[in-house]
Order: structure tokens, then C-alpha cells, then sequence
């Protein structure tokens, strides 16, 4: 996975902490929000399955770093979006499935996310979609 370069200051200020680690990629298309049409079952379906591959972790009880790599099929690039869907709205559906499993723990939730990588790329079909995630407990100096 790419990593694009952070703020440096934070960098220095940032050391890894005891916990929790969370290394997964689930498999699935991923939904932003419900549908009106079209498959509608679809965002449900995605947030079960984020809730059932992220459950078996040791919750985070503390500030940690999120990295995501969302794999989405061409069926979320229409001709209206080239660029894809929504990355903000694709975080939220996820942090809201991840507040029941890896994030139940920690006090405000998704609210202990204190840095974020996050990224859509595209991939050749539904079978190849779904999310790489890992999140890693930090202390803050």
C-alpha cells in the first residue's frame, strides 16, 4: 500500500502504543449510503460485512491511525462521477459498521481516529472489490 506522507510534526510527536492492531481486507462491494434504486440491499449488506470480517479484533481503546484502501468496480465510476463515489461518504458508512466491532471500545468511538489515510482505486470487477484496512494504536506525545 502507497503511503502518502503526513504532517512531520506529528510524525515526531507520534509512537507506537500497546493494543490493538487491525490488518484486514474484506471482501465486497462498497456502499456509501442507502439506495433508492438499483441494488438496494447493497449498503446493508456491505456494513454486515465489514461488522462480521472486523469482529474477531481486539477492540482499540485509545487514539490510533486508520489506513483504508477502498477497491471499488467499475459499476462506482458512472459517466456523472469518473472519479468514483464519494470517499467521505464511503469512510462514514465504514467508521459506523467499525464502531460496533474494533471501535466499541474506545470512548467517543470512531471519534479515536486521530489520522486518516484513505483512498479509492479502481478494480476490474465486483469479485475484486471490497477494502484493505489497518488501523494501529498510537500514544501522543
Amino acid at each position: 500500500m502507497k503511503t502518502i506522507p503526513s504532517n512531520n510534526r506529528f510524525k515526531q510527536s507520534a509512537r507506537r502504543q500497546k493494543g490493538a492492531q487491525v490488518r484486514v481486507s474484506i471482501t465486497g462491494v462498497p456502499y456509501a449510503q442507502l439506495k433508492s434504486r438499483g441494488r438496494l440491499g447493497g449498503p446493508t449488506e456491505w456494513s454486515n460485512t465489514v461488522r462480521k470480517e472486523t469482529a474477531h479484533f481486539e477492540p482499540v481503546r485509545g487514539p490510533c491511525r486508520v489506513r483504508v484502501v477502498f477497491r471499488l468496480p467499475p459499476s462506482k465510476y458512472p459517466s456523472d462521477h469518473p472519479y468514483g463515489m464519494d470517499l467521505d461518504n464511503l469512510l462514514k458508512r465504514f467508521f459506523d459498521a467499525l464502531q460496533e466491532t474494533v471501535f466499541r471500545a474506545a470512548p467517543g468511538r470512531d471519534g479515536c481516529v486521530i489520522e486518516l489515510e484513505a483512498r479509492k482505486v479502481r478494480v476490474g470487477s465486483d469479485t475484486e472489490a471490497g477494502a484493505d484496512l489497518e488501523i494501529e494504536p498510537i500514544g501522543v506525545a
